[in-house]
C-alpha cells in the first residue's frame, strides 16, 4: 500500500525495533499527526490463540472510562416497553419487523445493534448481513439484553466491543487524538485489562504476542507489554 509524504516522513522517526513505553507512544502519535482530522486512537493485539478452535473464541465489551470521541449510534430491535425505553436513551433507530427490512434492503447506516431476547428469532434472519460486519447481536457481549435502556447507555456512552478475527488479531479504538495522553493512556489500560480478563481457560503459554498502537492514517508502534501490564 502507497503511503504520502507526511505518512513516510512520521514512519522514518519509528525505531521498528523499540517497544515504547505507553505514554511514550501516545505522545509520539500525538505530537506527530498524519492526518488533518482528528483521528482515532486504535489498539492492535496479536494474540497467541489458535482461532480455529471455538473453546479459544475471544469476545467481549470494554467501557472506556473517557469514551470514544465519537457519535456512536446504536439501533434496537425491540418492540412495547424495551422500544420506548430505547428510544428514551437515545437510540439512532427503534423498530422490529419494519427496522429488519430495512436492514435486509441494505441500509447500514448504524455501529451498534442490541436486541431483546424475544426479538432474536426474526433478527436471526439477517445473520449473514451483520454477522460479517461483527454487528451480530450476542448475549456474551450485552447486546442480546431485557435491559435495553441501560445497554443503549452504555454503549453510547463508550463501550466498545472487541472480537478475535481469524488470523488471531484484536482490533479496537480507543480515542481520538484531542484527547489528552492521560484520558488515552487510561482507555488504553481498561481495554487491556478486559483483554487480559476475556483469556479463555484453554488457552496456554503466551496470551499476547505483541501490542500496537496507530493513528487511522498513521504509522503503527509496539508498546512495551511489560511496562503495561505493570501500570
Amino acid at each position: 500500500m502507497a503511503h504520502g509524504k507526511k505518512y513516510n516522513s512520521v514512519k522514518e522517526k519509528v525505531s521498528v525495533e523499540k517497544q515504547y513505553a505507553l505514554e511514550e507512544a501516545i505522545q509520539f502519535l500525538k505530537d506527530n499527526p498524519t492526518a488533518g482530522f482528528d483521528e482515532t486512537f486504535e489498539l492492535a493485539l496479536r494474540m497467541g490463540v489458535d482461532p480455529t478452535k471455538s473453546d479459544q473464541a475471544i469476545r467481549s465489551t470494554v467501557a472506556l472510562p473517557n469514551g470514544t470521541g465519537k457519535d456512536v449510534r446504536v439501533i434496537v430491535f425491540a418492540t412495547g416497553d424495551a422500544a420506548e425505553a430505547a428510544r428514551s436513551a437515545g437510540a439512532a433507530d427503534v423498530g422490529f419487523e419494519d427496522l429488519i427490512e430495512k436492514v435486509k434492503n441494505g441500509w447500514m447506516d448504524f455501529d451498534v445493534v442490541i436486541a431483546t431476547p424475544d426479538a432474536m428469532k426474526e433478527v436471526r434472519k439477517i445473520a449473514r448481513v451483520l454477522g460479517p460486519r461483527g454487528l451480530m447481536p450476542n448475549p456474551k457481549t450485552g447486546t442480546v439484553t431485557d435491559d435495553i435502556g441501560n445497554a443503549v447507555t452504555q454503549f453510547k456512552a463508550g463501550r466498545v466491543e472487541f472480537r478475535m478475527d481469524r488470523n488471531a488479531n484484536i482490533m479496537l479504538p480507543f480515542g481520538k487524538r484531542s484527547f489528552t495522553v492521560e484520558a488515552l493512556a487510561e482507555n488504553f489500560r481498561a481495554a487491556y485489562d478486559a483483554i487480559l480478563a476475556a483469556k479463555p481457560d484453554s488457552v496456554k503459554g503466551i496470551y499476547i504476542k505483541r501490542v500496537t498502537i496507530a493513528t487511522t492514517m498513521g504509522p503503527g508502534l509496539h508498546v512495551d507489554v511489560k511496562e503495561t501490564a505493570a501500570a
